[in-house]
């Protein structure tokens, strides 16, 4: 039910979350995230204009998020590149039918919901930070994260 574009940008921003706060070219994004490198441009694109992430241009520039992970939920990802289309009339045209939905498009619509209140309640750190013998975008089982999680829930003074 979600499209491409929405896969693409997820994979785009995770990667960033990983390499936070250096900043990635697109070549070095597309290749760990296995996206072809014209149409991850373009969900970039998307991505700087919704603000989530920053674009910095010239020698040794590159993306990097803008907002922090434990602030970005992946509803927000998926609004900036192709919101969730919920049901409000009959998709059929049914004048009859109206905002009275039949039981198809109503269960659809009940589905799409839990959906958008799944991605709503998740945050990219959530993401970042679940315990999983499969680590995203990643070739071997030792998180690229643990760093970077280790500095992030150290003591402010240590």
């Amino acid at each position: 039910m979600l499209s491409q574009t929405v896969e693409y940008a997820l994979r785009a921003v995770i990667q960033l979350a990983y390499n936070q706060p250096h900043l990635c070219s697109t070549s070095f994004l597309a290749e760990k995230t296995k996206v072809p490198p014209a149409y991850l441009s373009k969900v970039l694109q998307s991505l700087v204009r919704s603000g989530i992430v920053h674009s910095q241009r010239g020698v040794g520039g590159g993306m990097t998020l803008q907002i922090p992970a434990e602030q970005m939920t992946l509803l927000d990802i998926v609004n900036a590149v192709d919101p969730i289309k919920r049901i409000r009339t009959c998709p059929l045209g049914i004048k009859t039918h109206g905002v009275n939905l039949c039981p198809l498009h109503s269960r659809l619509d009940q589905t799409l919901a839990l959906m958008e209140d799944a991605f709503r309640k998740a945050t990219l750190a959530d993401i970042l930070a679940e315990k999983s013998d499969s680590v995203p975008l990643c070739e071997t089982t030792e998180s690229p994260l643990k760093p970077l999680l280790e500095l992030r829930h150290a003591p402010e003074n240590a």
